[in-house]
């Protein structure tokens, strides 16, 4: 995605994240750099959104570039982003690209044995989600409760 569809991207998971949480969304827009380790137009395109994100939705906690070690572990974020609200303490990942944001769920739950949810769809005119060939009943099960969710308008979509 460019920048306009990462920040999109981004307001939409973090309104998703609050209504179906009730917590208060954390942002970290994830890169192979934190705040400037590294350049290039991938990292200047996170930082570009991210700025986009901040002037859109001011009432957001937003930030990148960041890795995701950086976005997690409050004692990483100390030494590689220690001026940033959100670092270290992110519960909102937004991924650069569609590929990365797939292996990072599936790494999650195959190797760290979380509960993945997703992936899920937003932005559409309608209540639609999308499942793995690899599902298993209780994915079925989860995904239908957040389809529900949407359709009712009780967290986003």
């Amino acid at each position: 995605p460019n920048p306009d569809e990462l920040a999109e991207i981004a307001i939409s998971s973090a309104d998703s994240y609050r209504a179906l949480t009730g917590e208060t969304p954390q942002i970290a827009m994830l890169s192979f750099s934190t705040k400037g380790s590294a350049g290039g137009e991938r990292v200047a395109a996170v930082a570009e959104a991210t700025a986009k994100v901040r002037a859109a939705r001011p009432d957001l906690a937003v930030d990148g570039e960041l890795q995701f070690d950086a976005a997690l572990v409050a004692s990483v974020a100390e030494k590689k982003a220690p001026e940033s609200d959100v670092a270290g303490r992110a519960n909102v990942f937004i991924f650069p690209n569609l590929e990365a944001g797939n292996i990072g769920y599936k790494i999650a739950e195959r190797l760290g044995g979380v509960q993945a949810i997703g992936p899920i769809l937003q932005g559409l005119a309608g209540a639609a989600n999308d499942l793995s060939r690899g599902c298993s009943a209780d994915d079925v099960f989860h995904m239908i409760g957040i389809t529900s969710l949407q359709a009712s308008g009780l967290a986003g979509g």
